[in-house]
């Protein structure tokens, strides 16, 4: 370690810093984005109506059965021929995290919204309640509880996932270190870098996630 430069962390901070930064976004609107579309496609599911439960299980289905790198290049190369015009890194892979988690966060909110007795909405159901008002007032708080530590363990595969996007020439936070790392040529200070970068984030999350599953009323 004699020979370690932590000079070089300090000289790229600027650039690191935009590549925390690309992937902070991209986990922002993957979660929120994927949640609102995932809330949706869950809701689908549940519905008794085959016209309706049985698009959004194909949907889920084959989205949990891609590689996300698949659906980066197929919105960052396909897409523009679709439409007639360009899409952009960016927004290519903003729309592609968020339709890929969608799926994901889908099965998440099914199963907390499943977890929640059928008896407490007939319940509510028979105080005159609407469908819409049990579902928000009755059985997502509850079902709260069982889908957050899920819900915090998947920002943390999306994190992880942000690395993905240089494929579509995106300088994430992962890429930023191995663009430095090939230019000053000091892979090790900055794959170092990385690692415990990634390593307490994702800890934190983790034990978050664990701390909510434990602090949570049964």
């Amino acid at each position: 370690m004699s020979d370690f430069d932590w000079g070089v962390i300090a000289r790229s901070y600027g650039f690191l810093a935009e590549g925390m930064a690309l992937s902070a976004l991209l986990v922002l609107v993957a979660t929120l984005g994927g949640l609102v579309v995932g809330f949706g496609l869950a809701l689908m599911r549940l519905s008794t109506h085959r016209l309706i439960s049985v698009p959004a299980a194909a949907y889920v289905t084959v989205m949990r059965s891609l590689p996300l790198v698949l659906v980066l290049f197929w919105f960052y190369f396909l897409m523009p021929l679709a439409i007639g015009r360009p899409v952009g890194s960016l927004t290519s892979a903003l729309i592609a995290f968020v339709l890929f988690e969608a799926a994901f966060y889908c099965e998440i909110i099914r199963a907390g919204i499943g977890s929640v007795r059928s008896g407490q909405s007939d319940a509510g159901l028979a105080t005159g309640l609407r469908r819409w008002q049990v579902l928000r007032l009755i059985v997502m708080p509850q079902a709260m509880r069982a889908m957050g530590p899920l819900i915090l363990n998947q920002v943390v595969i999306v994190f992880q996932d942000t690395s993905l996007v240089y494929v579509v020439s995106l300088h994430d936070f992962l890429t930023a270190a191995s663009v430095v790392a090939a230019r000053d040529g000091r892979s090790t200070e900055m794959y170092t870098l990385v690692a415990v970068v990634y390593l307490v984030i994702c800890l934190s999350v983790t034990k978050l996630a664990e701390f909510y599953r434990k602090g949570r009323p049964s």
